[in-house]
């Protein structure tokens, strides 16, 4: 499987509205405790994209307690 690395400074859409209404924009620009809310709708259409492989699975686990 091949990766993809995003960086933001070979993005030929740095600085236009599309850079705005960036995913990669939206998780970078946030504060370092600020959480990202993903409602069950959301949430729906992510598993779909994951299980047509376009979208890796979300990794993350909840801590106990």
């Amino acid at each position: 499987m091949s990766t993809i690395t995003v960086e933001c400074d070979a993005c030929v859409m740095r600085g236009t509205p599309t850079c705005d209404d960036c995913v990669v924009t939206f998780l970078l620009d946030r504060e370092p405790d600020d959480a990202v809310v993903i409602d069950a709708e959301e949430a729906r259409a992510m598993r779909m994209l994951e299980h047509a492989g376009l979208l890796p699975a979300l990794r993350f686990e909840g801590r106990a307690g």
